[in-house]
């Protein structure tokens, strides 16, 4: 198994409307794992449809195996990509207006009086993370990967720029106990043998996540003189950091469906 660390800097506004409250659409400070398993692996291990091959073409599935463009890709390869942690971050609220296709027609608000067809209203306010934000994630594999140096991430497709380092196998143990693990987690991509016993949950589309979280299984324990040496030029990392082993795309699901 193969660890790495990742810190992620943002070089363009990243835009998901996590939250919308009337004209104003709200981006979460943490960044799912979905999203960056798309902007990390989604032009390599997940296949991308060049074809119109059914209905199911270019629709993100996430955990549907019908679905051309499916997260189950990653897991036979032993990847998994853990939600991006803010490490500093920053709020831009920008007022936009977009052009509309049936420009015939004139937008109306959900539930407004002659609003018979379904328009999005095509101007508010978008609180988006800003330029400069940093983030951190950790990566799973069984092998050694090429991971890329860009990443496209959110709504607008921003830059995002990716510095990784694999973590030496002598600064990692695996144990087997309660551990608290503070990164954030998916609870869907838990396996079975993971008991969640406490967390704080983080709203958000499309899967909620948890954090500061308190789980009894096995885990890797970055801990150790090896683990000091390495985190010697990341101050922001913890002189002890704990992560579930076992994760995988709808560990969970799967198992309760199987």
């Amino acid at each position: 198994m193969v660890l790495y660390y990742c810190q992620l800097t943002l070089h363009d506004n990243v835009f998901f409307a996590t939250r919308e409250m009337g004209i104003l659409y709200e981006t979460e400070q943490y960044l799912h794992n979905w999203a960056l398993s798309y902007a990390f692996f989604g032009d390599t291990y997940i296949p991308l449809s060049y074809a119109n091959l059914g209905q199911y073409i270019q629709k993100p599935g996430y955990l549907d195996p019908k679905f051309e463009q499916n997260l189950l890709y990653l897991n036979p390869q032993g990847i998994y990509v853990f939600p991006g942690f803010p490490q500093r971050y920053f709020y831009q609220i920008n007022t936009f207006k977009a052009a509309q296709v049936n420009y015939y027609g004139r937008s109306k608000k959900f539930g407004e009086k002659g609003a018979s067809r379904n328009y999005p209203i095509n101007y508010g306010r978008a609180k988006e993370l800003g330029v400069g934000s940093e983030y951190s994630t950790y990566i799973y594999s069984k092998k050694e990967i090429d991971l890329p140096r860009w990443i496209r991430l959110g709504k607008w497709m921003a830059k995002v720029k990716v510095d990784s380092h694999q973590i030496p196998d002598s600064a990692i143990a695996l144990r087997s106990g309660t551990y608290a693990c503070h990164h954030p987690l998916n609870p869907l991509d838990l396996p079975e043998s993971q008991e969640i016993l406490l967390y704080n949950r983080i709203v958000m589309p499309p899967v909620s996540l948890i954090a500061q979280a308190q789980l009894s299984g096995e885990y890797c324990e970055l801990k150790g003189d090896d683990w000091d040496r390495f985190r010697r030029d990341f101050p922001e990392l913890k002189a002890e950091v704990c992560l579930p082993v076992g994760v995988a795309y709808g560990a969970r699901e799967i198992a309760n469906v199987s």
